[in-house]
């Protein structure tokens, strides 16, 4: 099993490369099928608009909803192309993370000027260490 961390770095390192050479404003199927392909050619399994069934007070809900992306089933990534994110973004990725009981997802919104102010980083009981970008002592 991969380190879901080093799993992020690589998705925003990708995210980045394909804002930059792609530009904001295009749908985000585009963005979700040219990261999806980019992803696995890293050698990652990714599963794209992966079907998620819910049970909620003893009922069986299939295809609640769908992951854009999900990779190494660990990593939840949400694809945006919108000017700005809002706080429902957020919200959407968070529930898909307590229901699939995953602990980290990538909200990307490929819409904006840049990809820094369109990007973050939604945990959900994940363990308290710092971002990988932020650690002094990788292995």
């Amino acid at each position: 099993m991969k380190n879901v961390e080093a799993i992020a770095t690589n998705v925003i390192d990708v995210s980045l490369r394909l804002h930059r050479d792609l530009g904001p404003g295009l749908l985000e199927s585009v963005y979700e099928t040219v990261l999806a392909a980019k992803l696995s050619k890293l050698g990652y399994s990714v599963a794209r608009q992966r079907s998620i069934d819910i049970e909620f007070e003893g009922l069986r809900f299939d295809g609640a909803f769908r992951i854009d992306l999900m990779i190494e089933d660990q990593l939840l990534i949400e694809i945006k192309s919108v000017e700005r994110l809002n706080a429902a973004h957020a919200k959407q990725l968070l529930t898909y993370l307590r229901l699939t009981k995953r602990s980290l997802g990538l909200l990307i919104n490929f819409g904006g000027e840049t990809l820094k102010e369109g990007l973050r980083r939604i945990v959900n009981d994940h363990p308290s260490f710092a971002p990988s970008r932020l650690r002094v002592n990788q292995t």
